[in-house]
């Protein structure tokens, strides 16, 4: 019953149970008054141990993974799903468009209600909700339902896409929170990937159902570990610990708050933010141009899952389930590109431990070696596909490789643009990664409606040197962003130097720069991330606060009397 009781109760998976904490000190407030966390809080996600958080990454990682397999799995039984409900294998296309079309809904719809309420619940709601409506695809009676149970699966299962990244935002600082990335953008590969292949075998002695079946299968069972997810939501952690001081009626505290109970800005103007924003900011230069890449990449992987079956089925002649087995190649491909970020991420830190980085601030172009050499790779393994599957006279193993390595090539731009991106935007980050996956997902959802007839028309060899011939052309912006990112950042509107002007400085201001800005693991501190493990979403609120700061109105520091005050001052000295 102990163990059941860990898993079930409000802090899970924490050193620690909350209505076992006690006060026997007085609680940390910040310089504004509101509860913090203090330097070493066990409370602090950041805090928490190297196994437990890793434990949090890989939960939500499973997360991630159930969403990118679902996102591809009926791609490898469009037969049968055809023959089923007599429409044409481009109609059965549309399992997977609508499907893609739902993670274009979910940003928008979720990332602000974890603002709102924390991420731990917007989990176990969105993906119960999501195998609700999976149950509705296993057992449809006609298309329209599969159609409408794909959407609505779609879009709730787009809560970890969008809220997975906040997670690791909030428990990694931003050097280790490279490799957590490296791990969510391998689920982004590795998951599409495999999906085709087990629904490939599932047609040959079973039917279409069956794919279904397999997602409620791994549904059902990450379900059970998404239940030891526990909050980690930095401003959402801080609220809880607020309440529990009112509530134990610490003299002098008897009315302290967290920052987020002064600041928060409703349903009303937290959606009012997060569906205009996202559309404004699309269009700076450098969200742009990212996303415009993101696009193509996104694109042409779930491209992948027609061409591998026009490549090895049509083309070599093999069966519905081996001809799907060269995506292995491509599971391969993204541990491959897993690795690499993870020997980038030990690079930068031994720079900072030896100190190299002191001569050269590390900066947001710091992450873009990756993206280039992702850039170079993505155009020659393109052509080398290309050309190798067009003629059955060379080895099949060939083309496999190519694919790898295209593969690896799309997780390095994806993993690079992506830190790039938060790095950048920093407390807008939220609105910039929601402008990004709304396009790249729109574009994904349109690749299974025209790929077929695009390379019928052109040819493997033709087809793949399009798309090798558009990558070439974006190449040059990973180069543009490292020479001239600084200064075009410098101009935009969005960047958060413009934000927050002198002399106000403003603890939104400290945990922004405390959250994104690579310098932290240099000085090891972490007893002001706090409220800044506010991430993906959380940028909304946070500009709020700093415009009505600006505008001076100051926020109230809790009510608090002046011997309370006096109190704050006495402890906030002897924390320092």
């Amino acid at each position: 019953m102990g163990a059941l009781h860990r898993i079930l109760s409000v802090p899970v998976n924490k050193p620690y149970r909350t209505h076992e904490l006690q006060y026997n000190e007085p609680p940390f407030l910040n310089e504004d008054g509101y509860v913090d966390f203090a330097p070493g809080d066990i409370e602090n996600p950041r805090n928490w141990s190297m196994k437990r958080r890793f434990f949090i990454t890989m939960s939500t990682v499973l997360l991630v993974m159930n969403a990118t397999f679902a996102s591809s799995s009926p791609s490898g039984c469009f037969p049968s799903i055809a023959e089923w409900f007599h429409v044409s294998e481009e109609a059965a296309g549309l399992t997977i468009t609508l499907f893609l079309l739902g993670y274009c809904a979910g940003p928008l719809i979720f990332a602000p209600m974890s603002e709102l309420y924390g991420r731990r619940w917007i989990f176990y709601i969105t993906f119960s909700v999501y195998l609700a409506f999976n149950f509705l695809c296993a057992f449809a009676p006609n298309f329209g339902s599969l159609l409408v149970g794909r959407f609505l699966s779609g879009t709730f299962v787009s809560a970890a896409l969008s809220n997975g990244p906040g997670v690791l935002a909030d428990l990694w600082n931003p050097v280790q929170r490279a490799n957590a990335m490296g791990g969510f953008s391998a689920t982004l590969w590795i998951g599409p990937s495999l999906g085709p292949v087990i629904a490939g075998f599932l047609q040959l002695k079973k039917d279409w159902r069956w794919s279904f079946y397999v997602l409620l299968m791994l549904g059902g069972a990450s379900f059970f570990l998404m239940l030891t997810i526990p909050e980690t939501h930095g401003p959402t952690v801080l609220r809880h610990k607020a309440r529990r001081i009112r509530k134990a009626q610490i003299p002098g505290y008897e009315n302290v708050k967290a920052q987020i109970e002064d600041n928060n800005l409703g349903v009303v103007g937290v959606y009012k933010v997060a569906l205009t924003r996202p559309w404004i900011i699309l269009f700076d230069p450098v969200s742009f141009l990212i996303a415009i890449y993101l696009s193509v990449v996104y694109t042409l992987l779930y491209m992948l899952f027609t061409i591998y079956p026009i490549v090895f089925q049509e083309k070599r002649g093999w069966n519905a389930g081996v001809g799907e087995l060269p995506l292995l190649g491509t599971v391969l491909g993204a541990v491959l590109g897993g690795v690499i970020v993870l020997f980038d991420t030990r690079r930068q830190q031994k720079k900072i431990d030896t100190g190299k980085k002191q001569m050269h601030e590390f900066t947001p172009e710091d992450r873009l070696p990756l993206a280039i050499v992702g850039a170079l790779t993505f155009a020659g393994a393109m052509f080398w596909f290309a050309w190798t599957a067009e003629f059955n006279s060379v080895h099949w193993i060939v083309p496999t490789i190519a694919g790898g390595f295209l593969t690896t090539a799309l997780l390095l731009l994806f993993v690079g643009f992506f830190n790039y991106l938060v790095d950048t935007y920093l407390m807008y980050a939220a609105s910039a990664i929601a402008a990004n996956t709304i396009m790249r997902s729109a574009c994904g959802a349109a690749a299974p409606l025209f790929t077929v007839q695009m390379f019928h028309a052109l040819g493997v060899g033709g087809g793949g040197s399009l798309v090798g011939g558009v990558a070439v052309l974006l190449s040059v912006i990973p180069f543009l962003f490292y020479k001239y990112g600084a200064a075009i950042r410098a101009r935009s509107r969005f960047n958060p130097k413009k934000a927050f002007k002198p002399p106000v400085k403003t603890d939104v201001e400290a945990n922004a720069v405390v959250l994104e800005d690579p310098n932290e693991g240099e000085s090891g501190d972490t007893s002001s991330e706090s409220s800044g493990s506010s991430t993906i979403g959380a940028d909304e609120a946070g500009e709020k606060r700093s415009e009505k700061e600006h505008s001076g109105l100051k926020p109230e520091a809790a009510h608090t009397q002046t011997e309370a005050s006096a109190s704050t001052e006495k402890v906030k000295s002897e924390e320092a």
